[in-house]
């Protein structure tokens, strides 16, 4: 045994899977390919890889009671589409239950003896025909409904009773306590092991002896789930036959391990003191889904999908986890056997198509939309979400909304492709959330993007004008390059410089590739030629290994070439696909921007901030779009929440300085004179911001609007501020490059100098 290798989870590796957090450890060497998500859409054209996909869709779709489908749909490979795969490694910095952002109290384990039902029975409401589906043993003419009988409608024997009573023996080894539940393919019994030290397990049976569907899932299970084994999932230990009471035909029950505790839905299902269910916080339900993803990724990667994932299935026994009841899971490529889904969690092409990765995926996204917030999908919304304006949740968290809807659009094209690739977009929303609910930042290096390259509108010369679009170009984060590209090592040697002597070495590559495309395609942009950068784009769109990033720089290239629009709608369809990456957030909310729409610019420039203070360029144009809107403190606490470790601290304090100059109030000219004072300028630098205070001040006065104060160590009356300002620019004429310069700072101080006799 080994001890985990990830940070702060104290597990150790069995089985090749950590204890606790359900991480396998890392390879020697990973050449896991870059993040490829996308198709055209992203990149704004109309590429062959993206045939058959839709554009992205806001719908979702799902349903509601226990069904089973047929093994006739086709089994997917995975299309060219919206595909975003982590880069580097699919494994997560998550440690154990919460992602170690989140306290999630333990449930404590339950014994099982209280947890034994009394009187078992499958309620009317939930008894169907195996056969055809109809209601049956339903109540009629003031009597009860049968337990067992037969189908009126198509003639089929069913049972809902259980086969095993108390302190029976299942092959000589199982003694039957009871009851625990019922579910879609069968009873649920309490029994003691007495060969292996009595302890609790649990027996698996089916709802109804009769039924050859459930019969061939249950021989399906045999098959291969006793190999399956992750600390997340729940343990199979043996599958035995016992005679059926009624027929005497043998029936198959699985042997799997107990587990104590809540299922998600019984957590989910606390009320208010109005009555009506509450959902759980919005980081809960983000953690709970983040700690499961891993025992999918790990059923997918053996081949085997899950089918059936809702909040039924998922139980917490004092601070773990547990995926339970494999009745549904089934090979990737099995087209036969009976298929099990639930209406309401359940993707809309399950029938006509079978089930995908993109289909498990889609009932993990279902879940959460259901954790996380009220509404009844039995009722308008069994393929849809609600809209957005009615969830005020999804209104809170745009980030949160957009993840929902990807994990379950219409199109298994648009959804994520592996749940590696779910959980970083996951953990990403979920560091906005939290950050957004403790009032502090919740920071991590990204796997998919880089640092920013600049900080775009920091300039104190133009501040606080928008910055402009080629400036946000050079600015904004670019996407890591892929290890294992042939090129890969080659790139590295041949960055920075002059970027026209890199476009020449680039169209020359001693070893053509997708990433020296992709540098190529930077580099000219780098150089201001949008257009011959966009033309290699599309010729980028045919290979093999083309993903999001050839959107991300077309977003770059519009924005060089000027085409605000076209780069915003960009940026907004790589948020789409990529909901927890900052730097999708920043690109969109600069680009909003640059195109004259302040308010929803700060939307996203707030959040960027709020969760990682790595993106000074947040808070800038955070502080820029709140002063476009007159909201003036809001700008002054955005620029001087940048840290004094920033290397922007000192731009981002005379930003606010600067904020309060443009307001102009006595407080803010007092503020602005006392800040300036403290900050440890150059001579000129001091004198230029200097005479910006001392000028409003001047204007403050004059308008008769001062109360006494003083500023810059200056009283404030005209004759002070005057020899104040004459000061300031004999100061700046003594410093000054040139005899033009020279004379012109002389000119402005005898300008403004108060007038003598002498």
């Amino acid at each position: 045994m080994t001890r985990c290798e990830q940070p702060g989870c104290p597990g150790i590796v069995e089985d090749g899977y950590c204890t606790v957090c359900g991480l396998a450890p890392a390879p020697a060497a990973s050449s896991v390919p870059a993040a490829s998500v996308s198709s055209s859409r992203a990149a704004g054209t109309s590429s062959s890889r993206a045939a058959g996909s839709s554009a992205l869709s806001q719908t979702v779709a799902g349903s509601v009671s226990s069904n089973r489908t047929g093994g006739t749909g086709t089994s997917r490979g995975r299309r060219g589409s919206s595909r975003s795969r982590p880069s580097r490694s699919g494994r997560s910095d998550r440690g154990r239950l919460g992602a170690g952002l989140v306290t999630i109290a333990p449930v404590p384990y339950r014994d099982p003896a209280t947890a034994i039902m009394t009187d078992p029975q499958v309620p009317e409401r939930d008894r169907y025909c195996s056969s055809c589906g109809k209601s049956v043993g339903r109540a009629h003419d003031g009597r009860p409904g049968r337990a067992e009988g037969f189908c009126p409608h198509c003639g089929t024997g069913f049972s809902f009773t259980p086969k095993l009573g108390p302190g029976e023996l299942v092959a000589g080894q199982y003694e039957v306590l009871g009851c625990l539940a019922h579910g879609g393919l069968g009873w649920i019994y309490l029994a003691r092991d007495r060969n292996v030290s009595d302890r609790w397990v649990v027996l698996k049976g089916l709802l109804d002896s009769g039924d050859a569907d459930a019969m061939t899932a249950a021989a399906a299970e045999r098959q291969f789930l006793a190999g399956v084994e992750h600390p997340n999932i729940v343990k199979i230990y043996n599958f035995v036959q016992h005679p059926d009471p009624r027929t005497r035909e043998p029936v198959g029950y699985i042997v799997m391990e107990y587990v104590g505790g809540a299922s998600l839905k019984e957590l989910r299902s606390r009320r208010s003191a109005e009555g009506p269910l509450q959902p759980l916080p919005p980081a809960q339900g983000l953690a709970y889904v983040l700690e499961i993803l891993p025992a999918l990724g790990y059923l997918h990667s053996r081949d085997l999908l899950y089918c059936d994932f809702k909040p039924d299935n998922v139980i917490q026994s004092e601070e773990q986890l547990k995926l339970i009841d494999l009745g549904a899971v089934r090979h990737r490529e099995d087209l036969d056997s009976v298929g099990f889904k639930t209406d309401g969690y359940c993707a809309p092409e399950l029938e006509s198509e079978g089930a995908s990765v993109e289909s498990d995926l889609y009932t993990v996204g279902r879940t959460l939309a259901v954790l996380t917030f009220n509404f009844d999908y039995r009722n308008g919304y069994r393929h849809d979400l609600p809209p957005t304006a009615d969830v005020p949740v999804l209104q809170r968290y745009p980030s949160l909304d957009r993840l929902l809807r990807r994990a379950t659009a219409a199109d298994p094209a648009d959804r994520f492709g592996t749940a590696a690739e779910m959980a970083e977009q996951l953990t990403g929303v979920l560091r906005e959330v939290v950050a957004a609910e403790a009032g502090e930042p919740h920071p991590a290096l990204s796997t998919l993007f880089g640092p920013e390259r600049g900080v775009f509108g920091a300039d104190s010369a133009d501040w606080p004008a928008p910055p402009a679009p080629v400036a946000v170009a050079h600015a904004l984060p670019i996407p890591l390059v892929d290890p294992a590209d042939p090129a890969a090592r080659w790139l590295s040697s041949v960055g920075g410089g002059d970027p026209r002597r890199l476009v020449a070495l680039l169209e020359a590559p001693p070893i053509p590739s997708y990433e020296v495309g992709l540098a190529l395609a930077r580099a000219r942009i780098a150089v201001g030629d949008a257009r011959a950068a966009a033309t290699g784009l599309d010729e980028l769109e045919e290979h093999e290994s083309a993903d999001w990033r050839i959107g991300w720089y077309r977003g770059l290239a519009a924005l060089t070439a000027g085409e605000i629009g076209t780069a915003r709608e960009v940026f907004d369809t790589l948020y789409d696909l990529l909901p927890g990456e900052a730097a999708a957030k920043l690109a969109l909310a600069a680009a909003a921007e640059c195109d004259g729409d302040p308010a929803a610019a700060a939307a996203l420039y707030e959040p960027v901030w709020r969760t990682d203070h790595g993106y000074p360029g947040a808070a800038f144009g955070l502080a820029r779009t709140l002063l476009a809107r007159n909201d003036f403190d809001g700008a002054i606490a955005a620029a001087e929440s940048v840290p004094e470790s920033s290397s922007q601290y000192l731009a981002a304090r005379l930003a606010a300085v600067r904020v309060r100059v443009r307001e102009a109030s006595e407080g803010y000219l007092v503020a602005a004179g006392e800040l300036l004072i403290g900050l440890d300028l150059d001579p000129e630098r001091k004198a230029h911001f200097g005479i910006e205070v001392l000028d409003a001040a001047h204007r403050l006065v004059r308008r008769g609007a001062a109360a006494g104060g003083r500023v810059l160590g200056c009283a404030l009356d005209d004759r002070a501020l005057r020899a104040a300002l004459e000061q300031r620019y004999r100061d700046l004429a003594r410093l000054a490059p040139d005899p033009l310069s020279r004379r012109d700072m002389i000119n402005r101080a005898n300008a403004v100098r108060p007038l003598s006799w002498v």
